[in-house]
């Protein structure tokens, strides 16, 4: 009669040691595929933005952006206005360079670009009042 009492009480054990086991690899599903989740649903932070308009931009129009003169969050997503080098000249104070207002999705993903004005890079700006 012991013996079965024993086998009897290995078997509970055994089971409650599955059940746990089980709600363990449960549990530890449910956090990965959370953190999996959160991981995929991530917003960019706003230097990845920069660095993903600056690429796309090039990408597009072949042209070499040299700097991020405006940035903001808009309920769309982001706005940036990039200088960009579009013809090279001697002296480089000649150079005529171009501003582009590109407008991205909240992921980054640009939406669409145009060019707002062209300068020499050498020349102040005039609707800067100075």
């Amino acid at each position: 009669m012991s013996n079965t009492k024993n086998t009897s009480d290995s078997q509970s054990s055994q089971e409650a040691q599955d059940s746990q086991h089980s709600q363990h690899s449960d549990n530890t599903h449910d956090t990965q595929g959370g953190t999996s989740h959160e991981a995929n649903t991530r917003r960019p932070t706003p230097m990845e933005v920069l660095r993903q308009a600056r690429s796309q931009l090039a990408e597009l129009t072949g042209l070499a952006p040299e700097s991020v003169s405006s940035f903001e969050e808009t309920e769309d997503g982001w706005s940036l206005e990039v200088e960009v080098l579009e013809l090279a000249r001697v002296p480089d104070t000649m150079s005529l360079m171009a501003s582009y207002q590109v407008e991205l999705d909240p992921d980054g993903q640009l939406t669409g670009y145009r060019r707002v004005r062209r300068y020499e890079r050498g020349r102040a700006d005039a609707r800067g009042g100075r």
